[in-house]
């Protein structure tokens, strides 16, 4: 599993539900986390952290910059193409589950979930990542 001390960017116009993603965060031990409220604020976020982030939590839907542009932003920038990119979304749809894998998302979740499901999907993350290296 990721370290505890993993930094995280969570990105998603809802307060609440950023709110509800940092306390599941926290629910696993995580500490250092960061919010963004938009796409375009997330990106702005990630190329000035220093030290960079570790690991992306997006929304889908959202002003400015969608999560799915933004992992597409992600992925086109060599700084941070091979960086662990979640996406969160109350999208269940297959073609955008589809259109995610292709722009190269780590893993998904679908709303509403529960700090178990989210945890299910950062370990798959981590393993993926672990057996690439």
């Amino acid at each position: 599993m990721f370290d505890s001390k993993t930094k995280i960017l969570i990105i998603d116009d809802m307060f609440a539900m950023r709110k509800l993603v940092v306390k599941s965060f926290k629910e696993l031990g995580f500490t250092d986390m960061t919010e963004a409220g938009d796409g375009a604020a997330g990106w702005q976020a990630l190329t000035e952290a220093n030290p960079p982030f570790q690991l992306i939590v997006s929304d889908w839907n959202m002003p400015k910059l969608t999560g799915i542009d933004l992992l597409k932003q992600v992925r086109a920038d060599s700084r941070f193409k091979e960086m662990p990119f979640l996406m969160v979304t109350a999208e269940g749809d297959r073609a955008q589950v589809v259109e995610a894998i292709t722009a190269g998302v780590s893993n998904y979740v679908i709303k509403p979930f529960d700090t178990a499901a989210l945890k299910e999907k950062l370990e798959a993350i981590y393993e993926k990542l672990k057996s690439a290296a």
